[in-house]
């Protein structure tokens, strides 16, 4: 033992038994779980499993804004444009968060189109079964229905073709640096060489 340290006491008089944590019930609560998914599904028959139709939004901050997630709701402006009351909405599926702003026109036009999409595809049952209002399905289309299973629409982040080009004696001869430099040197310049280019005007007016 070098050093001046604490002489070592081994804290071995616990009753360790008592605080291990044992985790016997994993499997039975997996099947408890896949019951009460079962019930449900049946309990919101014909509706989808995964709940409503949630917008395609961006993550916040600049560590996750480039990645694609489901948002809380459709804002109204959405609605607005894809032809949906706000108050018929959640009513067929369709989730609506009314304090959402849209701060870009590619966001707005993906979730109408998304919304557009979600429409086509959807079988509304009417509240009676021998009562038919405006809006609801025809019975050719209740009788083939199915419930869907998971996720409805997922939400897939395109990736970025790439394009395979022969490459050129014009593309060889390119010093990529050279050009850098040079350019570097004109921002650098820019301002000095108006300054004497508006002098040189002044000269020749005179």
């Amino acid at each position: 033992m070098k050093h001046n340290n604490v002489v070592p006491n081994g804290h071995f008089k616990k009753h360790w038994q008592n605080y291990v944590k044992t985790w016997f019930n994993q499997p039975a609560r997996k099947t408890r779980r896949r019951i009460a998914r079962q019930k449900k599904a049946v309990k919101i028959f014909p509706r989808p499993t995964a709940g409503p139709l949630r917008p395609i939004v961006h993550g916040q901050t600049l560590k996750y804004n480039m990645k694609l997630r489901a948002g809380r709701g459709f804002s109204l402006e959405e609605l607005k444009a894809a032809g949906i009351p706000k108050k018929l909405a959640p009513t067929i599926g369709i989730a609506v968060d009314h304090r959402r702003k849209n701060r870009s026109l590619e966001g707005l036009q993906a979730n109408v189109q998304r919304l557009k999409t979600y429409k086509a595809k959807l079988v509304v049952f009417p509240r009676c079964a021998r009562k038919f209002k405006a809006g609801d399905s025809a019975p050719e289309e209740l009788a083939t229905t199915t419930q869907v299973q998971g996720q409805f629409m997922p939400i897939v982040r395109e990736k970025p073709s790439v394009e395979l080009v022969k490459v050129t004696e014009e593309m060889k001869s390119f010093k990529a640096y050279d050009k850098l430099r040079v350019e570097r040197m004109n921002k650098r310049h820019a301002g000095a060489r108006m300054k004497k280019a508006a002098e040189a005007e002044k000269e020749e007016k005179k």
